[in-house]
């Protein structure tokens, strides 16, 4: 028979004695612990590798940091970079049904059928590339030959939502961590003083899908993106009442933070560390994040060089905010514009409104590629442009002219960060509907940004249900010839 006294020792664990033992061992657990974890990568410079990452020195980072300028609603390639003169030929006509046999639209059929709509925009070559680009980008098409324009993208959901899921998650199933989350478990960041996964949002709403594109899953919520807000607080909330003293508010937080971390060393509980950093970040971004929206610190030209209105929101503001974070750290930035939804209807024409969104973005990228190379940052900064799916070949009508949905081939461009420069990658076939050449495919996309920032895909895995997940799941190849 067990005696109360031998009950009691057995059902003491290793943590309750480390919790309530007074002679410090509990911080010694706690600090092993977070290292066993990884659960410093988020808010230190020098972050253990999580579990399932690989070793430092298995893949030889090319890049630190990401910028991913994020076109909400799908960007019309056949309008900007994938130069079709036999579509404009055969303008009106239907598409042969070989090319939509057994295919799956949004809204084709119900609108306009399947006739062909040829770009009405002019295409030159530019750069020593000669690259081609519409006349719609006159800013971008100055710094081609620092991009890799790949035509040849393709994904697998022809819906908004789900599709931005699957663009940043690698599914398109809610639940799983996005790229960034990703990326900042892997390799942590190299900013004690603001997040690592910040997100920064333009346009008239935001992105369909919402905080689940930036979320992280089921890794530590101390790896999901923040959403910066341009002007104003920063964050909402994040300002310590005119009532309140720094002091009192630092007696609050350490209080908490040994709350805390009495019940880390008990539970173990990632969770609670995701707690502790929450509450230690917010109290250094009361410094930081109105130090880093400040835009006082930059000069003219470098403002006219982005076409920056420093008192209003905007998308170039944010290009100039992603610059301004990945110089303090930031490892992951993500943009996100909308809307570039043109299906026709009020709002979404080809003719009136495609142009506007277009010219929100053209002028602040370009000056994004100019003022990183400018700085010397461009070489480890890997810069992103794209949204979840391209526009179809076929004509929509509605109110006026637009495109419907297409997920076979589209544009993505990328910058800096170890891509090979000058070049445009892949080849669509004569109307854009299909990859005739190198196609990349999101999760090949995945696997070789991974691949620029030193994380091997196969290799990046968090155990979860039972196994392991990754981003790529169970597909993706590096495209070698994206590297420099």
């Amino acid at each position: 028979m067990i005696s109360p006294q031998d009950s009691q020792l057995r059902d003491q664990t290793r943590r309750h004695f480390f919790s309530q033992c007074g002679m410090g061992i509990g911080s010694v657990a706690l600090a092993s612990l977070m290292a066993e974890r990884g659960l410093q990568a988020a808010s230190a410079a020098a972050a253990a590798p999580g579990p399932g990452v690989m070793k430092k020195g298995d893949v030889t980072p090319r890049a630190k940091n990401v910028i991913y300028l994020f076109m909400a609603g799908g960007p019309s390639q056949l309008e900007l970079f994938d130069y079709k003169p036999k579509l404009v030929e055969l303008n009106g006509q239907p598409i042969p049904q070989s090319y939509v046999e057994g295919k799956r639209f949004a809204f084709m059929g119900t609108s306009n059928g399947f006739k062909l709509l040829g770009t009405r925009r002019s295409f030159q070559q530019h750069g020593q590339s000669g690259a081609w680009v519409s006349d719609m980008l006159p800013h971008l098409k100055g710094v081609v030959d620092e991009m890799s324009i790949v035509t040849t993208c393709k994904t697998e959901l022809f819906n908004h939502a789900p599709a931005k899921l699957f663009m940043n998650t690698g599914s398109g199933q809610f639940g799983r961590p996005s790229m960034g989350s990703w990326v900042t478990y892997g390799i942590g960041s190299e900013s004690s003083d603001l997040p690592g996964f910040v997100v920064l949002q333009s346009g008239p709403r935001g992105p369909r899908g919402g905080s689940v594109l930036w979320g992280s899953g089921f890794l530590p919520t101390t790896y999901q993106g923040v959403p910066l807000r341009g002007t104003g607080e920063p964050i909402l909330n994040l300002s310590t009442p005119a009532s309140y003293s720094a002091a009192s508010q630092r007696r609050v937080i350490d209080t908490a933070r040994e709350l805390n971390l009495s019940r880390l060393v008990e539970t173990g509980d990632d969770e609670i560390q995701t707690r502790i950093n929450a509450y230690e970040m917010a109290w250094r971004m009361q410094s930081s994040a109105p130090e880093l929206i400040d835009l006082k610190g930059e000069s003219k030209a470098t403002l006219d060089l982005y076409g920056v209105d420093p008192t209003q929101p905007s998308f170039a503001r944010n290009c100039l905010l992603a610059r301004r974070l990945v110089e303090r750290g930031t490892r992951f930035v993500q943009l996100y514009h909308t809307s570039w939804d043109n299906h026709g209807g009020k709002g979404e024409t080809l003719e009136d409104d495609f142009p506007k969104v277009v010219k929100d973005v053209d002028q602040a990228c370009a000056a994004l590629i100019r003022d990183l190379k400018a700085r010397g940052l461009l070489e480890e900064t890997l810069v992103i442009w794209g949204g979840e799916f391209g526009r179809t070949p076929m004509g929509e009508n509605r109110d006026k002219t637009g495109r419907n949905h297409h997920i076979d081939a589209f544009t993505m461009w990328f910058a800096g960060g170890g891509v090979k420069a000058g070049q445009t990658l892949g080849k669509t076939d004569e109307l854009g509907f299909g990859v005739a050449e190198d196609p990349a495919h999101v999760h090949d996309l995945h696997a070789t940004i991974l691949h620029l920032l030193g994380l091997e895909h196969e290799k990046l895995t968090f155990k979860f249900q039972g196994r392991d997940f990754r981003l790529t799941d169970v597909h993706g190849k590096v495209m070698e010839k994206l590297l420099a």
